[in-house]
């Protein structure tokens, strides 16, 4: 009997982070594809603003999503120069 308990605890226990693992992975998949966006604007970019375009990228990987790359947004991308040059 103490052995079902014990295994009805563990089922019971697993539930909820499953549950939550399944709420949450929209918001990782929206997080990384937020930083993937960041980094390929970084490589595209002509110019950037504050530092150069490599620490730039090593801000967006290891800040934690999506704080590396709002702060590249916000600080780094250089919004006069961006993207294809225009005639």
């Amino acid at each position: 009997m103490s052995s079902n308990l014990v295994a009805a605890a563990l089922h019971a226990a697993a539930g909820p982070s499953h549950q939550l693992w399944k709420a949450l992975l929209p918001i990782v998949i929206l997080a990384v594809l937020f930083d993937i966006y960041c980094l390929v604007d970084v490589i595209r970019s002509e110019s950037v603003r504050r530092l150069p375009k490599g620490v730039w990228a090593l801000v967006i990987v290891l800040i934690s999503a999506p704080w590396g790359g709002l702060a590249y947004l916000f600080l780094g991308r250089d919004r006069h120069h961006h993207g294809t040059q225009q005639s």
